[in-house]
């Protein structure tokens, strides 16, 4: 059945007891939660992903310090944060499990994670091997030269042995052979065997995700909160969750069709440690960035980020930001005054009290909201006192994630890796067929062999005539992202 659809996500309360919120369907228009380590930022981001959850709004969230996964069981308020339940008259508090999915790219804490290297394409990939401009330009070429001979590039092996073959095979290039040197091609290879050691290869490969299990609202009608165990990835292999989120974002702005303005958002993405996402980020694939930010509104998709200080965020995607959480920061340096300063500009003045002198006397679970209202201009900032989540604040233990692992709508679905047939596959009988030619005439007693090696062969290039053809579908319908992002569809 239906959930009722609320007006406003409720955060908390201002310092009359006044509830403060933000307007449901000004929520694609973005948002920030900051503060320093400590403050009561994933506290704030767990109460915010049940609002959206209650209203029907799908989440796709990143769990960093590994807490988030609370959301999977009913609080037991207590102390404190009784105390602040009862200063709230006005809040319908019922302690509550959401429905929650946890995913895991190495598999181990959730279902698997996978994209394909075709999906996530040349430009966000150079970004996650930090390739130097020539090395981007040979890897380019290769992903060209792939599109033209029909080879799908699933996984990590696929694109090796694609290198491996324009080494060998450099006429392929055409016009590009100038951009594929064997130095870039020796450096692309070192760069993917450096990304294998980190265990990025369990992220590219099939079953892929796939955006529809994301939308998908639970049997009662709330949102389902997908959660991404980056606890361990965070610290690993920090290019990859970053790239992995850009990848998401990415997808989202391609498949979505257009939905104008609507009561709700479709989906809430909260990325935590945003600065990862642009820290180090090519010029160009920042600015790209910017404008599916900019643009991904109108397809109903609200973009948070969550992180220690606004400044860990380009300016172009600051000013997109409508609903901005800020809780305690401290300065005790000229830079961090100068930093504490900024963020208090960046309000609508409240004649009320100083932002600034504010910011440096917030106690935990206090923050400045800046809110946006109906016409979509900002509202005065707010002293708000956030309301405690449903669910529990702190970590399910390793039982109860298994059990909501095995009782998961998809259950089953992204557990058995599929390597089908792609690059490496044919490029390697490509290359059986290229040594068959070549070798001397058969015996008899070799005959049948060859006969049946030949008909293998046979299959295999029908198969790769077939994905050509589909390929030169895919390059004529590819939308507006592939230009946005050089991405790859399958």
């Amino acid at each position: 059945m239906p959930v009722s659809v609320p007006a406003q996500l409720l955060l908390g309360a201002d310092p009359a007891g006044q509830p403060v919120g933000q307007r449901l369907r000004l929520a694609n228009r973005h948002g920030l939660i900051a503060g320093a380590t400590g403050t009561g930022k994933t506290v704030t981001l767990q109460r915010l992903i049940e609002q959206f959850s209650a209203a029907g709004v799908a989440v796709f969230a990143a769990d960093i310090k590994g807490d988030l996964c609370g959301l999977g069981a009913p609080a037991t308020p207590s102390g404190k944060v009784a105390e602040r339940i009862a200063a709230m008259p006005w809040l319908d508090y019922r302690p509550q499990a959401w429905p929650l999915v946890l995913w895991d790219v190495a598999g181990q804490s959730g279902h698997p994670l996978r994209t394909t290297l075709s999906e996530m394409g040349p430009l966000l990939l150079g970004a996650l091997l930090v390739l130097t401009d020539s090395q981007q330009a040979a890897l380019h070429a290769a992903f060209r030269v792939a599109d033209r001979e029909g080879l799908l590039l699933l996984d990590l092996k696929d694109l090796k042995a694609l290198l491996n073959h324009l080494q060998a095979h450099p006429e392929l290039l055409g016009e590009e052979r100038a951009l594929f040197t064997a130095a870039s091609a020796q450096a692309l290879q070192r760069k993917l065997a450096g990304l294998e050691q980190q265990g990025a290869e369990a992220l590219f490969g099939e079953p892929a995700l796939q955006l529809e299990d994301l939308l998908r609202p639970a049997a009662d009608g709330r949102g389902v909160v997908h959660l991404l165990d980056a606890s361990r990835l965070v610290h690993a292999a920090p290019k990859v969750y970053a790239t992995f989120l850009l990848w998401l974002l990415a997808e989202l702005f391609e498949q979505l069709p257009e939905r104008g303005d609507a009561d709700k958002p479709l989906l809430a993405l909260f990325f935590d440690e945003a600065h990862l996402l642009f820290a180090d980020t090519p010029k160009a694939l920042q600015e790209r960035l910017e404008q599916v930010v900019r643009l991904i509104r109108s397809k109903g998709v609200g973009v948070y980020f969550v992180t220690q200080s606004p400044g860990d965020l380009p300016d172009a995607v600051l000013a997109q930001l409508g609903l901005r959480i800020q809780h305690g920061l401290r300065a005790y340096t000229v830079r961090e005054q100068k930093a504490l300063r900024a963020v208090a500009d960046g309000f609508r003045a409240n004649p009320a009290f100083d932002s600034l002198g504010v910011l440096t006397e917030l106690g935990i679970g206090e923050a400045l909201v800046g809110t946006l209202e109906d016409k979509g201009t900002p509202a005065p900032v707010q002293r708000v006192s956030i309301a405690p989540p449903q669910s529990r604040i702190g970590p399910l233990d390793a039982a109860e994630r298994a059990a909501l692992i095995r009782q998961s709508p998809l259950a089953g679905r992204y557990e058995r890796a599929v390597d089908r047939e792609s690059a490496y596959e044919l490029l390697g009988a490509r290359a059986a067929q290229a040594e068959a030619a070549s070798a001397p005439a058969q015996s008899p007693a070799t005959g049948a062999v060859g006969e049946l090696l030949g008909g293998a062969l046979g299959q295999a290039m029908k198969s790769a005539v077939r994905q050509a053809a589909s390929q030169v579908g895919r390059e004529l319908v590819r939308g507006l992202l592939g230009s946005l992002l050089g991405g790859r569809k399958r």
